[in-house]
């Protein structure tokens, strides 16, 4: 992990393994109120019991939460899943009805708490793309090194 992720990564991390923590807990009234905004959005889970999708929803954002405060998961993966996990969260803003001003993509009152987690796509994605050239670069560098150490071994073996 770049030392420069360390506060984004923290950051983020920190909220999101809270926010599955306190789910993780949810009592069946709020399990249904979960249940019942994610299925408007994503109606694959309209059969699936209340309980059963927030004790779900509660340890993917767990292991989010946990794979960005942990330095041993590379940045381009956390910042790869950051985003996905936004754009899930985006993805309800756009289809629950109500969270949009009519013919716009501004919030309602009520979508304000909902459109705010835009923050996540965009620090997923800096993450995973900061994470995914940090990498090809160092990857490049140590391509040019074995190449460069080949070509002076080759021409260490030159007969003239």
């Amino acid at each position: 992990m770049n030392l420069t992720h360390a506060p984004l990564r923290a950051a983020t991390g920190a909220f999101i393994l809270n926010s599955g923590l306190t789910k993780l807990g949810a009592d069946a009234t709020t399990a249904q109120q979960l249940h019942g905004f994610a299925s408007t959005a994503y109606p694959q889970f309209t059969n699936m019991d209340a309980t059963q999708f927030t004790k779900m929803l509660a340890v993917g954002e767990i292991a989010l939460g946990s794979a960005l405060l942990t330095p041993k998961v590379p940045s381009a993966l956390a910042g790869a899943a950051l985003t996905a996990f936004g754009a899930g969260m985006l993805g309800l803003y756009a289809r629950v009805p109500g969270l949009r001003k009519e013919g716009s993509i501004r919030p309602t009152e009520a979508g304000v708490p909902i459109a705010k987690d835009v923050w996540l796509v965009g620090a997923g994605a800096t993450l995973g793309l900061q994470g995914f050239f940090n990498g090809a670069r160092r990857a490049g560098k140590r391509a040019a090194t074995k190449v460069g150490a080949a070509a002076e071994s080759a021409h260490d073996a030159l007969p003239f």
